[in-house]
């Protein structure tokens, strides 16, 4: 993170934005397929979507999906359980958001 900020603030002098935005949308969706990806079987895929407000359902209907992992990172089913707002409190730092505060000082 300490890097990431570095970065930002050093090329914050120019027009970034569109650029940081892109960037932050692969970076979020490429989390995504890695985190569903480390839930290799079907239980594991069904446990973690529970915890994150599936039902038991939903969660196996989603789960047991045969499209790969990148397809996966962008559906929408695992867009909305796995929000940018757990994506950052896992670690991830939102760019954009660092960025416009930075930009603002």
């Amino acid at each position: 993170q300490r890097k990431m900020r570095g970065w930002l603030q050093y090329y914050s002098i120019g027009k970034l934005t569109d650029f940081i935005q892109r960037l932050d949308k692969w970076l979020r969706a490429r989390i995504r397929q890695y985190i569903w990806k480390q839930w290799k079987k079907l239980k594991t895929k069904v446990t973690n979507l529970q915890k994150l407000g599936l039902s038991q359902r939903d969660a196996y209907v989603f789960a047991s999906t045969r499209k790969g992992y990148w397809r996966t990172a962008h559906s929408k089913t695992l867009s909305y359980s796995l929000t940018n707002r757990k994506l950052e409190q896992l670690g991830l730092m939102n760019m954009s958001k660092t960025l416009q505060s930075i930009q603002s000082d």
